[in-house]
């Protein structure tokens, strides 16, 4: 009996020319981006959690949905987080993810697992530039920002 296994492809294509891309230069044009691209019709009413993808120079190579969670939380699996980050091949990201109710302070989960993905991505020598909660009046809380990151 001959044993039989999957094979196992892995692809990045992007769609677009580099020189198209966004460069995120601060805080503020990564929350700008991500507000862009944000479901209005869900910012305020369920949590959702993002990774922004960035080369070496911080051009943006896209923005990833990891999880759409409740009213009060998302539930983030940290191996599809660095299954993404590994098969696009990116080098730096930016987190992010909404409080439905405006409220623009972190939440101590939302520090302890910034803090589980910076210590993982460090083992892998990708950097992780910031940690972004949104709101859906448009305001945004910057981890980096602030110094807790």
């Amino acid at each position: 009996m001959k044993t039989k296994v999957n094979e196992i492809s892995i692809k990045y294509r992007g769609n677009f020319k580099l020189s198209q891309a966004p460069k995120i230069t601060s805080s503020v044009s990564a929350a700008e981006l991500l507000f862009e691209s944000w479901n209005k019709d869900r910012i305020g009413i369920q949590e959702c959690f993002k990774v922004l993808l960035l080369n070496n120079a911080n051009k943006v190579k896209g923005i990833f949905e990891v999880s759409t969670g409740g009213i009060t939380g998302a539930m983030v699996d940290l191996r599809i987080v660095f299954a993404v980050i590994l098969k696009s091949l990116t080098t730096s990201v930016i987190l992010a993810h909404n409080h439905p109710s405006g409220t623009l302070k972190p939440s101590e989960s939302d520090k302890r697992l910034t803090e589980k993905i910076k210590s993982a991505a460090i083992l892998l020598d990708i950097k992780i530039l910031d940690h972004l909660i949104l709101t859906p009046d448009g305001e945004y809380y910057s981890f980096a920002d602030e110094g807790i990151l």
